[in-house]
């Protein structure tokens, strides 16, 4: 799988003009309201806007840095608050090119757990259906030109549990839930602790209740496990090729978490001593993590593009349209999530899958909104080069 980038992003944007089926997804369960920020550097007067925000992570780390063994005293600067969460921003971007999308998680208000905090209206009027069963945590999140730093509460997402879930809604409507679907999403492992009990409930009382259908897929997403435990990781994988004996699992990681899985589960898959290019070395990453998980596909990103592999025997990686000027981040890589799993589940090959995730998350980047189909499908027409 090496065509043309531009031959490719060409193809994904034909393929998913078509008229194709409508995708239904269950997304959960995670949940929590961002407030996005910037950082001052430099304050000219003490007009709101009137300042130079600290551009890039090293800048910051610098100037924490500095601050040891005497103080600091950081302005920020709150650009929006919005909704956010890894399942809310991975349906946002499913609900917007298409798909029926139920999502249930952590949206609720916080003195009434039976509505919606009004926040998430945006994401509400993408979805199908929203059902609230606590209320979400909160983040902080600084925003740099070269990435973010998440700054996390998330006590209340703590409350999402199985037996939270099935005490909500009932064993019986999540089975014919689950049965109408073909696109199932559980995301956020790391902040939330309930997650491993809910992937435990689906192999437990889900997945054999559901009849047979070779289209439903999984996708997951563990959203940056640096802080939790080796032991931690190689329990989740474990549950995790669980999973794959019931319904076939496409793991989505970036750089830094395929590295890290990659030494838990006791493989090495990037030598720097040979100074390969990230279009070599993360296929190659995607092709042993996924052979040594025995999972259907494990998809790799980072800022620059993006590499997958697949039990059909393919691999590739998509130099993703890169901005060094991203209108937000926040929220970049379950645009990339929802990109690659909402073309995924409507047949596209591999190397399509790709062009249509990085084209998902660039037009997100740039446009601050999730993309419609067809300015997806304008984007990847028309995809910018890397910058």
């Amino acid at each position: 799988m090496n065509p043309d980038r531009t031959e490719l992003a060409i193809q994904a944007a034909n393929a998913i003009e078509q008229e194709m089926p409508v995708i239904h997804a269950l997304v959960g369960f995670d949940g929590f309201i961002d407030s996005i920020i910037h950082v001052v550097n430099q304050r000219h007067s003490m007009a709101p806007d009137d300042y130079d925000r600290i551009k890039t992570i090293p800048e910051f780390a610098a100037r924490c840095g500095a601050a040891a063994n005497k103080s600091a005293n950081l302005e920020m600067v709150v650009q929006d608050v919005r909704f956010g969460g890894n399942g809310p921003l991975l349906s946002s971007a499913l609900g917007s090119l298409g798909a029926s999308v139920t999502y249930i998680g952590a949206v609720a208000l916080q003195d009434d757990w039976n509505r919606v905090d009004p926040i998430y209206k945006p994401f509400v009027n993408r979805c199908d259906r929203v059902i609230p069963i606590c209320p979400p945590g909160l983040t902080d999140a600084l925003e740099f030109e070269d990435g973010k730093i998440m700054l996390g509460k998330p006590e209340n997402v703590q409350r999402v549990t199985w037996d939270l879930i099935k005490q909500t809604l009932g064993l019986e409507t999540l089975i014919e839930m689950f049965e109408k679907v073909t696109l199932i999403s559980v995301v956020n492992w790391t902040l939330v602790a309930g997650v491993e009990g809910i992937w435990e409930g689906l192999c437990k009382d889900i997945f054999p209740k559901l009849s047979a259908n070779p289209s439903r897929r999984m996708f997951l997403d563990l959203s940056d496990p640096a802080k939790r435990t080796d032991a931690d990781i190689a329990r989740a994988m474990g549950l995790i090729q669980n999973l794959q004996r019931h319904i076939p699992v496409t793991l989505g990681l970036n750089l830094a978490e395929s590295g890290r899985i990659a030494k838990v589960i006791g493989i090495e898959v990037y030598d720097d001593e040979h100074n390969q290019t990230l279009a070599a070395m993360v296929p190659q990453a995607a092709t042993r993590i996924r052979e040594k998980l025995g999972l259907s596909c494990i998809v790799i990103h980072q800022h620059t593009g993006a590499g997958a592999a697949d039990d059909q025997g393919d691999s590739g990686w998509f130099a993703g349209p890169y901005t060094r000027k991203p209108r937000i981040s926040t929220g970049a890589g379950d645009h990339f999530g929802g990109g690659f799993s909402f073309a995924q589940n409507a047949g596209l090959n591999l190397g399509q899958c790709l062009a249509a995730a990085c084209g998902v998350a660039g037009a997100y980047v740039r446009d601050a909104q999730s993309p419609s189909k067809e300015r997806l499908i304008e984007f990847l027409r028309d995809l910018p080069a890397p910058e």
